[in-house]
């Protein structure tokens, strides 16, 4: 189910009414908030400063090994994310790199690109977008998604999560659908085409549908301490509103496979790595300096803006995400704030695969339905602009290239 809304600006003033009033000293509230976000800030900061790493890093063969340490999963739910390394051997993945470049070449995408449908799920962000390809169906993306290793990274951060409560299963960690995305391939020298701090999954719906609001029903009630990012209560019931670009699936991890080596400074990601980060956010728009329709410019059908005026202490964490080789992978809980750096000062390509950590779920098994059409086809899956590039595409991956895992995860068996 997709929200609708008709009047967002009387549905914010009655948002912000009932929320006030379930929450009396939401002023009180807030300045703990922030007090303990600063700190947390300053403190991400320093360490960033001194050069130590603010993102947590983890060899891929200590998951299949099991060797993770509980201190190790304690600072990846502590800051929402991780860097997984060498998921896939480097030269698999610079043969993919390869592939995919022949495969946009062969297929003239840039031609194609001159008339593609307006992605205004990023208007509201003061960066442009990145160079983001509408291409979801080459044969490396869909290896990748189906890939062993790959799935088991994923199992292992959907197990990161607390899928039971009060009785009732959230979601299966074990199973991994696909969440079919886009591809990045970023020359050397491009500047001004970054974006903009921003989170994604939820704009105003935060705010206002009656899911979401569980979702944060401890941030809600004051009792903000005994919010856990990492809890699925609700997560899978809640309703978007629909807009190209606008994730309809429940992803644990948001997520991207290195193609090429690129770290700081390469136009790459970067976090501010505060799982909890959220409750500053949802309180923030309650104050008092906040205009009654306005949550510090929330647009529906975009990504969530984050803004110096609104939220200063959280940029003091935004760092860049270290070095990342072919082959390593970076996930990001899915109300993690995220940017792109605008300017890419190296010296060749940095080129991603987006790829998420999703859990079978029934709200996912919903949009499998509907976006398997797509891949037999070679359309835009559904949550993205209708530009279907890869429908007459040579090359492309089809039904053929499927493993018995990737065609469950496409969701043939449904």
């Amino acid at each position: 189910m997709a929200l609708k809304i008709d009047d967002l600006p009387g549905a914010i003033r009655q948002a912000k009414k009932e929320l006030r009033a379930a929450l009396p000293n939401y002023r009180e509230v807030f300045a703990e908030v922030e007090a303990a976000i600063i700190a947390e800030a300053k403190r991400i900061a320093a360490q960033r400063d001194r050069g130590e790493d603010v993102i947590p890093e983890i060899q891929f063969s200590d998951i299949t090994a099991q060797r993770v340490t509980p201190d190790q999963i304690a600072l990846v739910k502590a800051r929402g994310a991780c860097v997984i390394r060498q998921v896939f051997p480097r030269a698999l993945v610079q043969g993919w790199d390869q592939d995919i470049a022949r495969y946009v070449e062969t297929n003239n995408l840039d031609k194609h690109l001159e008339n593609r449908a307006e992605d205004k799920y990023f208007g509201q962000l003061a960066s442009s977008k990145p160079q983001i390809y509408g291409v979801y169906w080459s044969k490396p993306q869909v290896l990748a998604r189906q890939s062993e290793s790959l799935t088991a990274a994923r199992v292992f951060l959907n197990k990161l999560w607390r899928n039971e409560s009060d009785g009732r299963v959230h979601f299966d960690p074990e199973h991994v659908p696909v969440y079919a995305d886009r591809l990045r391939r970023r020359p050397p020298g491009s500047a001004s085409l970054g974006l903009s701090a921003h989170c994604d999954g939820g704009s105003v719906e935060r705010w206002i549908e009656s899911n979401f609001r569980k979702v944060y029903r401890h941030v809600f009630a004051g009792n903000w301490r005994h919010y856990d990012a990492f809890d699925a209560a609700f997560r899978t019931d809640v309703e978007e509103i629909a807009s190209p670009a606008v994730c309809s699936m429940f992803r644990t991890f948001q997520g991207w496979t290195a193609l090429t080596p690129q770290g700081p400074g390469d136009g790459t990601l970067q976090l501010v790595p505060i799982a909890n980060s959220m409750v500053y956010i949802l309180l923030r728009a309650l104050q008092d300096d906040v205009a009654e329709d306005d949550l510090c410019g929330a647009m529906p059908g975009r990504a969530l803006s984050i803004k110096p005026e609104f939220h200063a202490p959280l940029f003091e964490a935004l760092s860049s995400i270290p070095g990342m080789e072919a082959g390593d992978t970076v996930f990001w809980h899915s109300d993690v704030i995220h940017a792109v750096e605008d300017e890419h000062k190296g010296s060749g390509y940095s080129n991603v695969m987006y790829i998420a950590s999703v859990p079978a779920c029934a709200k996912n098994d919903a949009y499998l339905k509907r976006q398997l059409p797509s891949f037999l086809k070679g359309e835009s899956p559904p949550d993205f602009p209708t530009d279907h590039f890869e429908v007459d595409f040579t090359g492309r991956a089809t039904a053929k290239d499927l493993t018995p895992l990737g065609r469950a995860q496409l969701g043939f068996d449904l």
